[in-house]
């Protein structure tokens, strides 16, 4: 399997899967897709239903990993990555209503979906950067939950530097303990004055920047990696499979901010997965639902909320659908996000937009709308629901279909939120015993403006000390 540039032609010496987990971002500032989508038989999925959550992560990412890594090692890895989630199925499904129901992705260690993925990619980096006897720099922006799983998969590798952007006083408190109270020292986190757009556009700045890139040996983990997106597909195949695929068609709701988690249903859908409807479920930062239901791609200031992982203006893995409702034309794909990158504004063609249409829902949900969905799950189902959660499955609901099933994303423990999530139901939701000394626990991070050179430096040194 090769894999090419958003923004790019494919090309003969175009790199493998070893060789953009390594890189992240693509050298021209696209992100990186495969060639063509592997397409998975009925009879093949029919087969998948008998196996463990990881042995059918090790089956679906080798089909992206061809010629890189082969099924047995990464059969090995993903054993290894899901051992120690408090959850014997992983990623269990928990039917909240009739025929709704709630895909639960935060049994990993940092209680966010963000886990599901990263537990993998860790252990991807070890081994690929042992094989070649190589060591790179990761950085990655987080608006909560990236940052904490980012770091508990990479932290005390030898041949890892971690340094992850998060919007100083925009995560909760949960989410920022997580990550700045891990003592290992080749991690580092930066608490930018900004919001999580800002600590993005740093770390795009920083790749843009080759020279620095490659004086670093920079990596990302965020979803802008293609290892992540290939990593979150397993998750929307076992959910699917157990509710009757390929047999029968499933929809998905997904609360998202970054596009990054619903884009790997939609590649499992690309696949071959009975998938009807994919629903995208906003908060007061609605750039996604506006776009589906207006074609108005245009950034906005970005507003806090209930829902913190979703504060998000610049969705960064919309490129990547982009790229596809363009029929995979690079030339015309840069030229947008440039725009876009220019005046705020992206002006999708009217036939992209309504093909996408033809897949997609949007809806939006207020703090109030949200804090009422928790109280509604919680007092008709005995249902406790994160913010995120919640809009997800709110969003399920409003969008049902007789007949088929609906499975909302639960991206996060409602311990990571517990504000939110006391005022809506009453109940105080606890952290489980491996987090319970989290509030006593010694925090350590550096506060900086959004200064490109201030970042680089900050950088340097780590990987001095580390």
């Amino acid at each position: 399997m090769r894999y090419r540039s958003t923004r790019g032609d494919l090309t003969a010496d175009a790199p493998n899967f070893s060789d953009i987990l390594l890189a992240g971002l693509a050298g021209d500032g696209g992100l990186y897709m495969p060639e063509s989508w592997p397409k998975i038989s009925a009879q093949t999925f029919r087969e998948w239903r008998t196996l463990s959550y990881a042995d059918l992560t090790a089956e679906v990412i080798s089909l992206f990993s061809e010629g890189a890594i082969d099924r047995d090692t990464l059969r090995d890895m993903a054993r290894d990555a899901y051992a120690g989630f408090d959850h014997a199925a992983v990623a269990p499904l928990c039917e909240v209503e009739q025929d709704l129901f709630s895909l639960e992705l935060f049994h990993g260690p940092t209680l966010a979906f963000k886990d599901m993925a990263m537990q993998m990619l860790g252990r991807l980096f070890d081994h690929v950067l042992t094989q070649r006897n190589q060591k790179v720099t990761i950085v990655g922006a987080t608006s909560g939950d990236t940052g904490s799983a980012a770091i508990e998969a990479c932290r005390g590798r030898e041949r890892l530097s971690v340094v992850i952007l998060h919007p100083k006083g925009r995560t909760s408190e949960v989410q920022r303990r997580q990550m700045t109270t891990v003592p290992d020292d080749n991690i580092l986190n930066i608490a930018v004055e900004g919001d999580f757009d800002t600590c993005q556009d740093m770390v795009k700045a920083l790749f843009a920047d080759t020279t620095f890139r490659d004086e670093v040996s920079l990596s990302a983990v965020n979803s802008i990696n293609w290892a992540r997106i290939a990593a979150q597909i397993p998750y929307y195949v076992r959910a699917a499979l157990a509710l009757g695929a390929p047999d029968r068609e499933v929809s998905f709701s997904v609360p998202t901010g970054n596009f990054g988690n619903v884009l790997a249903a939609w590649a499992a859908r690309q696949m071959g997965l009975p998938i009807r409807r994919l629903c995208i479920g906003s908060n007061r930062n609605d750039i996604l639902t506006r776009f589906l239901i207006e074609n108005d791609m245009s950034v906005r200031t970005v507003e806090p909320s209930l829902s913190p992982s979703m504060d998000i203006q610049v969705s960064s893995n919309f490129e990547r659908l982009l790229f596809e409702l363009l029929d995979r034309n690079p030339t015309r794909c840069a030229a947008i996000m440039k725009e876009f990158r220019e005046t705020g504004r992206m002006a999708v063609p009217h036939d992209a937009w309504t093909r996408m249409k033809d897949v997609f829902d949007g809806m939006t949900l207020s703090d109030e709308q949200t804090s009422e969905a928790m109280r509604h799950f919680y007092s008709e189902s005995l249902y406790l629901a994160d913010p995120h959660t919640a809009i997800g499955l709110a969003v399920g609901k409003r969008f049902q279909e007789p007949g088929i099933p609906m499975v909302a994303a639960a991206t996060a423990h409602p311990a990571k939120f517990p504000d939110a999530v006391f005022a809506a139901t009453g109940i105080k939701a606890a952290l489980p015993p491996h987090l319970a000394d989290l509030f006593e626990r010694p925090e350590r991070y550096d506060t900086m403006s959004s200064q490109l050179a201030g970042i680089q430096d900050a950088v340097r040194t780590h990987i001095r000390r580390h």
